[in-house]
């Protein structure tokens, strides 16, 4: 019987019938992730990376990549993407957000970031006044 927080199995390398980005093995996709330049058009790309089974690393390197942190919401729960959706907020629209991953989450890692994070946005809020 699986849960929502057991382990999934990881994909080395490309599927049978995978497509795009995801037919990439893990070296060429590791490479094309990380030679993108900052101003890219490859969140969709970066986010079907993201949400497959591949290892976390890769999907990691991808979630960094991810220009719109919106898109990284809908990974939360997952304490290596969480972490990266955590740092990219910077906004004092985001505390609100990170205030609710700090109570919800059930990784430390996440709520260590978003508390690390929450310190950030705050001094910097002091700082503007």
């Amino acid at each position: 019987m699986s849960g929502p927080h057991e382990r999934q199995a990881v994909d080395i390398g490309p599927t049978a019938g995978a497509t795009g980005w995801l037919a990439l093995g893990d070296d060429e996709l590791l490479f094309r992730i990380e030679s993108l330049p900052a101003e890219h058009a490859h969140d969709e790309d970066l986010t079907d990376v993201v949400k497959s089974n591949r290892h976390f690393f890769v999907r990691q390197e991808a979630a960094k990549r991810i220009r719109d942190a919106e898109r990284l919401k809908a990974f939360a729960a997952d304490r290596h993407i969480g972490q990266i959706l955590v740092r990219q907020m910077r906004r004092d629209t985001d505390v609100e957000y990170l205030e609710w991953l700090l109570r919800e989450s059930r990784h430390l890692e996440v709520r260590k970031a978003a508390m690390a994070q929450l310190a950030l946005i705050r001094a910097e809020l002091q700082n503007q006044k």
